[in-house]
């Protein structure tokens, strides 16, 4: 189990173990797509999950929350302070009124009936999408232009020997797009590389990528990267490769052996705790060290770091999972925002998901859940530059199902609300 996992386990556990019973008959799932950003939304999906399940009861961790305005600096004891009842929230106003240049509404499926999921965006107004044949093993790529509502079929991505097809970690740039996909089915798999142009044409692989060496499992590829006539990626235990687009050998990327990609040309190392706190650029040799105090988890960006004072109390321990009758429960005291030299430090409101940077959006966009005046569960999104919360309009439906909304890094994000997408690019807001 990687360190994602592990935290996520232990996250519900320690949830499943402080949380009330749930009425008799009470049943809410939450589903997200499996897809390039389902590492990065793994940690958020824990909390709404057992948000939703316990009927919004608290917070994943135990944490300092009083409402999602932020509050101000923790005082000097730092002393987590409890409520008895969470508070209900200010809902704020919807998306489509504070920054209605960021969005568009489109079908959510093409004009034949057929499911697509976004993937990421090309330009300004083109969707990079893909779609497949229910019951079928054959899969597609496709762009949709978000002002005219046409999809254009790009190609069929090659299937692989012995399974169904497709394509993880889907990457473009200089009008070339590119994926990895399992060579063949098989415990020891070799993996490949994959490209075809934007404007279409025949896929055709790039590279086989072997995912072990003579004496370690390397892990599934990552961070999938195109740099000029070169795609770049990273190993899941880490290392960064390097192959040109047009064929040809692996290279390693020097002083890059064990780290991850955070944005080329900056990489580091990806831990669970203290997330790419030092950064080397693969290509100038420029090193950049965050700022972090012991009694900090942290996680960093190209420019900013968000972050948790925490401190670890024993508590008795109730669940099996335990190997004695104590435990270590992780006490939240406060949560921050601040560039990575450590300035600029403001606290953030209490609902605001810190599992970043992996859903920290161009380095400003934190995802929050608010509670309703119902006690519903709010997804909303908080902008660290402006201040400002908007309304995402995601709710639990009837049937108990909540779509979370799907980023990266980058500047997408895409959920489904009833028969609409909904297609954000924040990087149009100012």
């Amino acid at each position: 189990m990687n360190d994602l996992g592990k935290e996520l386990s232990r996250l519900l556990a320690d949830a499943a173990e402080r949380a009330p019973r749930a009425p008799a008959g009470l049943s809410a799932t939450v589903k997200a797509r499996h897809r390039r950003r389902r590492a990065r939304s793994a940690a958020l999906l824990a909390a709404v999950a057992v948000a939703v399940v316990i009927g919004g009861a608290g917070t994943v961790v135990k944490t300092v929350r009083t409402s999602a305005v932020p509050q101000p600096a923790a005082n000097a004891t730092d002393k987590p302070t409890g409520m008895a009842k969470p508070p209900t929230d200010v809902i704020p106003p919807p998306i489509e009124k504070v920054w209605p240049q960021a969005v568009h509404k489109i079908p959510a499926t093409l004009p034949d009936g057929r499911d697509y999921y976004p993937e990421l965006l090309l330009d300004d107004r083109t969707l990079l999408v893909t779609t497949g044949i229910k019951g079928g093993k054959r899969r597609f790529l496709w762009t949709y232009d978000l002002h005219s509502g046409k999809p254009t079929r790009i190609a069929e991505i090659p299937p692989t020997k012995g399974s169904v097809s497709f394509a993880d970690d889907i990457a473009a740039g200089g009008g070339n797009i590119v994926w990895w996909a399992y060579k063949e089915a098989g415990e020891n798999r070799i993996a490949q590389i994959w490209t075809v142009p934007v404007r279409g044409g025949t896929p055709r692989p790039v590279s086989d990528v072997p995912m072990t060496n003579a004496t370690k499992q390397l892990g599934q590829i990552t961070d999938l990267t195109v740099v000029g006539k070169e795609v770049i990626f990273a190993y899941e235990k880490g290392g960064v490769y390097r192959v040109p687009l047009s064929g040809g050998r692996l290279q390693p990327v020097k002083g890059a052996e064990r780290q991850h990609i955070l944005r080329w040309p900056w990489v580091g190392t990806h831990r669970a705790m203290d997330d790419f706190l030092r950064l080397f650029n693969a290509e100038t040799g420029e090193r950049r060290d965050a700022v972090a105090a012991a009694d900090e988890e942290v996680r960093c960006g190209v420019i900013r770091c968000t972050g948790m004072k925490v401190r670890y109390e024993k508590v008795p321990c109730a669940v099996e999972s335990c190997a004695d009758k104590m435990k270590k429960e992780r006490v939240v005291l406060r949560s921050f925002v601040r560039d990575r030299d450590g300035s600029g430090e403001r606290p953030l409101p209490a609902a605001t998901d810190l599992y970043g940077p992996t859903d920290l959006a161009l380095e400003r966009f934190f995802k929050q859940i608010l509670r309703g005046p119902r006690g519903e569960s709010v997804m909303a999104l908080y902008d660290v530059e402006t201040g400002r919360t908007v309304d995402l309009g995601l709710r639990v439906d009837a049937r108990g199902f909540m779509s979370l909304p799907q980023s990266g890094r980058d500047a997408l994000m895409t959920y489904r609300i009833g028969d609409q997408m909904h297609v954000l690019d924040l990087s149009t807001i100012e």
